[in-house]
């Protein structure tokens, strides 16, 4: 398995083995959209955002990231830059946090100073056709003039908080730990490819990104999965199943 202590670790030692291997493909069978990204393509989205959270919008570690955003492709890049960059990556509600990111159903500014992040969930990272709300930034505008690297100030404390999801609060060598768990429960070797059909959010960082990090594999994470199509699709992806 790969070595690490916390996600980015992980990441980064994922990209020092094999850059190029698909790493992360994504369907949404509600409207077609089918997303190819491999491990270099993957990490260069999460530096970009990284260092827009930390430089554009003055993120700092230990800071609260609302991610409202359903399971999909750039809601795993969001949380890998959150970790990347020391945050706290936070499912719940909003509560007092500097930054709010928000996808296309939740287009709303976010309450008090907190800035607000919009993402369109567009094919191919697309942005808005329509202009947002005042007060909030589009994703897809911001993030492509921030480096394809990102190098952190100082080491992520792998002691501290790295995700609340339902009330729950993990660390970040915590995920790690969970995601070793989770492979042995799923039965997943080295190498494996698992396809995960969710809408939930929690569920695809644990098994279609960090089950992936620890094992050197790669994942198929699905949205509004078109159950009729599973067993074609793990055929074709030479997958295998994540079940609950």
């Amino acid at each position: 398995m790969i070595t690490g202590t916390t996600p980015s670790e992980l990441l980064r030692s994922t990209l020092e083995r094999d850059g190029a291997r698909p790493f992360l493909t994504y369907y949404d069978d509600a409207t077609g959209e089918r997303i190819e990204l491999s491990v270099t393509t993957f990490d260069n989205w999460v530096a970009k955002t990284a260092g827009l959270l930390r430089d554009g919008l003055q993120v700092e570690p230990g800071d609260r990231v609302v991610l409202m955003i359903p399971a999909h492709w750039q809601a795993l890049v969001l949380a890998g830059a959150c970790w990347a960059a020391g945050a706290f990556a936070v499912l719940d509600d909003a509560g007092d946090s500097p930054l709010v990111v928000v996808g296309p159903a939740t287009l709303e500014p976010a309450p008090g100073s907190s800035e607000t992040l919009a993402l369109s969930l567009r094919p191919m990272g697309g942005r808005f056709t329509e202009p947002l709300p005042a007060g909030m930034l589009d994703y897809a505008a911001e993030v492509p003039s921030y480096p394809d690297r990102f190098v952190a100030y100082g080491p992520v404390d792998p002691a501290e908080p790295a995700l609340e999801a339902h009330g729950v609060v993990t660390t970040y060598s915590g995920l790690v730990g969970q995601a070793r768990e989770r492979a042995a429960q799923l039965d997943a070797g080295p190498g494996a490819r698992l396809l995960v059909a969710t809408d939930d959010l929690r569920t695809a960082l644990l098994d279609a990104l960090l089950v992936p990090l620890v094992v050197s594999g790669s994942a198929v994470l699905v949205r509004n999965e078109i159950r009729d199509r599973r067993e074609a699709r793990l055929a074709s992806e030479r997958a295998q199943a994540a079940e609950p």
